[in-house]
């Protein structure tokens, strides 16, 4: 009736073929105005990774009540556990919901990347007006991933998650590592975007680059626009329409309501600071200086076990380090002979494993340089 209040809407996407071995379900929760404006975020791609569903607690909670209180100015869908599949797994009593055990597919990989199919569909359809071209663009890939034909039940959650997000605005899509402080992974044409994102979520890494490898999620929204720009760039303007961020809040182990909290608020007043709802006053705080200038992925260093042994890490989480600094040592446990992992990059040590035994190659941590030094594929397994 006209005059109501506009309350959150919930929807429910089958994800499992008929007659399947299991059923899975997606919900996904809509909320504010059916409008131009668009905001998506989700929780736990890699369902074993618990900060993000947690998180999204706290965000249901405000956006209902700014909801209520007619403070949003754009949809904002909301899905808090964005892997019913992996949700479903463990291993020996242990959660496994970073791979499929159906395929041992990693479920952050393989999206569908719309940008070269795009390229021959937009022929003759694009224009001078920026804005216009936005929402061609947008039904465009709509239409492209209308005609994907998922082959399991992984590809239909994914296809499900891109149809939610590939029309809005800003993405948000929240993980965490092993261990780890919080740190961000975008798009290097977005850095000025992703750098309020940053400050506010205190990132102590935030991560740029134009291609990562693998197609994850947050790259099948954004990346198509630069690719789409530069496409035809010589005759139509096609802005970055899509700011899309990886949140890793984080390590596994840091699921507390304190943390979660603070992580909603920062994620709102972002969200605020792009004209998508309206804070109360009394959440208008001093903004918060940034931990950390804007770094390419490429140039991560990966740190990886020389032998097999017991693994003491020598230097803290978040930690300043110097190009040959003592990072870890490896005790062999039987013969006692050690080694030490030394950095080979200045940067920041950002992320590290929560084994403390590990066999020789193992990746044990991860040191976010200032020098880009790698190409290919560019993100762990």
């Amino acid at each position: 009736m006209p005059g109501q209040p506009i309350t959150m809407r919930v929807q429910k996407h089958p994800v499992s073929a008929p007659h399947g071995s299991a059923i899975y379900e997606l919900n996904s929760f809509h909320f504010g105005p059916a409008a131009e404006k668009r905001v998506y975020i989700q929780a736990s791609l890699h369902a074993d990774e618990v900060p993000g569903m947690l998180v999204a607690q706290f965000l249901r909670r405000r956006l209902t009540a700014l909801e209520a209180a007619g403070k949003l100015r754009a949809e904002i869908v909301l899905v808090p556990a964005a892997n019913p599949i992996g949700l479903s797994q463990a291993v020996h009593g242990a959660p496994f919901g970073r791979f499929d055990l159906r395929t041992g597919a990693n479920f952050n990989r393989a999206f569908k990347h719309v940008a070269a199919e795009l390229k021959q569909t937009l022929e003759g359809e694009l224009g001078d007006d920026a804005a216009a071209n936005v929402r061609i663009i947008r039904r465009h890939a709509r239409a492209a991933l209308a005609g994907w034909k998922p082959a399991d039940d992984a590809e239909t959650l994914k296809k499900t998650l891109l149809e939610l997000a590939i029309g809005a605005d800003i993405v948000l899509d929240l993980h965490c590592d092993n261990e780890a402080v919080l740190h961000i992974y975008s798009g290097t044409p977005l850095a000025a975007a992703i750098a309020p994102l940053s400050a506010l979520m205190q990132s102590h890494a935030t991560l740029l680059t134009t291609a990562s490898g693998g197609e994850p999620f947050d790259e099948a929204c954004s990346r198509l626009w630069w690719e789409l720009a530069q496409h035809f760039a010589e005759r139509h303007p096609i802005p970055a329409a899509c700011v899309a961020a990886t949140i890793e809040l984080r390590g596994e182990r840091d699921v507390s309501e304190q943390l979660a909290e603070a992580d909603a608020n920062a994620i709102l007043r972002y969200l605020t600071l792009n004209g998508m709802l309206e804070l109360e006053s009394a959440d208008e705080n001093p903004f918060p200086s940034p931990l950390c200038a804007a770094t390419a992925l490429e140039a991560v260093q990966p740190l990886l076990a020389p032998q097999a042994g017991v693994l003491l890490y020598r230097k803290a989480l978040g930690e300043r380090v110097e190009a040959g600094s003592v990072i870890a040592e490896l005790i062999d446990p039987v013969s006692g002979e050690s080694s030490q992992v030394r950095a080979g990059t200045a940067g920041v040590f950002f992320a590290r494993s929560a084994f403390r035994h590990v066999l020789r190659g193992m990746n044990i941590g991860k040191i976010a340089g200032r020098t880009a030094f790698r190409e290919g594929q560019l993100l762990s397994l």
